[in-house]
């Protein structure tokens, strides 16, 4: 499904206002015979005008620059014409006019239903947006629109667009209209009555509308939605096909585990990249990297060990897998020969032992560090070099660095190929799921000081020990330390209200939010919960019983 339209600029708002039954929406409805979204119930929006980046506009615009546009929206130049545009199609379609007079003054009710004899003429065309503002003297209130959303149209619809959105309150005495040519109706409704009139077939909503109306349900009041809007931290939302299971067109959206993937795979949007994660059939990331998946799917692997063969006329393959004679074959065949280097993350069994194998058939180097003497552990084996952090393997004109990472094992490397900045993690980070700290070996002091050492790294995409690609490498890698923080502090909740319990007693407490049969599993990461307490003198262990010390208690 190759699609080479190019996505068109865009901006959205949406206006809130508080009901008696808390915040609504509005909401417009586009004619059944329109080009794009027919039909569908939509926010005031609609796609940049070239006039929107006039300097005459511009400078009607208060309380925003264009420098701090721009790094809100994370581009180089132009941020604040989606600001233009978003207010310009909010006064064209609704009615509702987001602007001031130039002495300061909120405009009133009165002072906008005169404004309205303007819409028809600025839609069609026939009066500049530029000029309406100055013969009426009025400056856009862009400080009014909060940024807090993005969102690309998929490939293939005739239409595609590229829409910045934002969320402002309704100004005082303003209802809106829609303007009864591209929009026939219109309506302030809660989020959830939209949502259950779009269940019952009352009213069409496209996704990226359905979901940012089910987003606001959480909010009691619209200024609290507002508020919430004006910090958060937005992410991008491409949609893009691939081939799923079955061979057929699977649509990707960003709260699929494939998405990243994909769109790392498949940045020309052909709709060829394979959601279908097979053992031992090779999967092309890149111009360098190719995927083989090891069969050894389980609670601890997801979907199975990857081998990953990085390289050109030279490869170098990183985490060997399993000492399993088909994921052997399957990793030579796709090798073809030209296995030069055998990298090992770390030396669990699932990663490891094929390395043995690996170097037997192709004579290839083998780099990692030695096991350490614990169980579950590849004792076997024998890297022919040993890597220390910041040492760099050079292969084809590639460069790969070593980033030693102890926590999940204390001999764990990461190898950032610094051409593309991808990272391959191992166990360190592991695609759908939380790893398990074990100790001895396992150490969380060390696991969250290696994953704030990441945050250092100048990185693009993760490439896990098991599961898909991970996108935006920073915010995952702050997700994951919050996520271990949080569950360090339901550790001393439950020691504040329990008396000296027992690790199988803690347990139950501390991960009330994960099926009891992985509570076995949840023991080892909670017991490096503890030790790491204990190491910083809040918690102390007696007989296999553990308490808060009276001042961890009291802080």
């Amino acid at each position: 499904m190759a699609d080479k339209l190019t996505p068109r600029p865009a901006a959205t708002v949406l206006l809130l206002r508080d009901g008696s039954l808390g915040p609504e929406a509005f909401l417009l409805q586009r004619t059944k015979s329109a080009a794009f979204l027919a039909g569908a119930h939509v926010f005031p929006g609609g796609a940049l005008d070239k006039s929107d980046q006039e300097t005459r506009i511009l400078r009607r615009v208060h309380g925003l620059s264009e420098d701090e546009a721009n790094a809100r929206l994370g581009v180089a130049a132009g941020g604040l014409a989606y600001w233009v545009a978003a207010v310009r199609e909010c006064f064209e379609e609704a009615g509702i006019l987001l602007a001031q007079g130039e002495d300061g003054r909120a405009l009133d009710a009165a002072r906008v239903a005169q404004l309205t004899q303007y819409r028809g003429a600025l839609h069609a065309g026939k009066l500049a947006f530029a000029e309406f503002l100055e013969r009426e003297r009025l400056l856009l209130r862009a400080h009014d629109l909060a940024y807090f959303g993005h969102w690309i149209t998929a490939p293939g619809r005739a239409r595609r667009f590229d829409t910045r959105f934002f969320l402002a309150m309704a100004p005082a005495g303003q209802h809106g209209a829609h303007d009864g040519t591209e929009l026939i109706a219109s309506a302030w409704l809660r989020p959830l009555d939209a949502i259950e009139r779009e269940a019952r077939g009352e009213m069409e909503l496209v996704f990226a509308t359905k979901n940012t109306l089910a987003d606001l349900q959480r909010f009691a009041r619209a200024k609290d939605a507002y508020e919430h809007a004006r910090e958060a931290e937005v992410e991008t939302n491409r949609a893009c096909w691939a081939v799923g299971p079955d061979g057929a067109a699977a649509l990707i959206r960003r709260r699929d585990p494939q998405y990243f993937e994909i769109h790392w795979s498949d940045p020309e949007e052909t709709g060829q990249s394979n959601v279908v994660l097979e053992p031992g059939v090779p999967k092309r990331l890149d111009a360098f990297v190719t995927r083989v998946i090891a069969p050894n799917p389980g609670m601890m692997t997801g979907p199975g060990t990857n081998t990953y063969l990085v390289g050109g006329k030279d490869l170098a393959v990183i985490d060997p897998g399993p000492a399993i004679d088909s994921h052997i074959a399957a990793v030579l065949a796709a090798g073809a020969g030209r296995i030069r280097l055998v990298l090992c993350t770390h030396t669990h069994m699932d990663h490891s032992p094929a390395a043995a194998a690996i170097k037997a058939a192709t004579g290839a180097v083998v780099i990692g560090r030695p096991a350490p003497a614990y169980p579950g552990q590849d004792a076997g084996f024998a890297p022919d070099r040993v890597l220390e952090d910041g040492d760099r393997l050079m292969l084809s004109g590639l460069s790969l660095r070593a980033l030693h990472t102890p926590g999940h094992a204390s001999n764990h490397l990461c190898y950032l190929l610094e051409n593309t900045r991808m990272l391959f993690t191992g166990d360190h980070v592991m695609q759908g799921s939380t790893v398990v700290i074990n100790p001895p070996d396992g150490d969380m002091r060390a696991y969250l000081a290696s994953l704030e050492m990441l945050l250092a790294e100048d990185i693009l995409i993760l490439a896990p020990g098991h599961g898909y690609l991970i996108g935006e490498p920073h915010r995952e890698a702050r997700r994951l330390i919050r996520h271990r923080l949080a569950r360090e502090q339901k550790v001393v909740w439950a020691l504040v209200r329990m008396t000296a319990p027992t690790l199988e007693e803690l347990v139950v407490e501390v991960y009330d939010d994960v099926s009891p049969r992985l509570h076995g599993v949840a023991q080892r990461s909670l017991t490096a919960h503890l030790e790491k307490l204990a190491a910083e003198g809040r918690v102390r262990a007696l007989d296999g019983r553990y308490a808060l010390l009276q001042s961890a208690a009291a802080g």
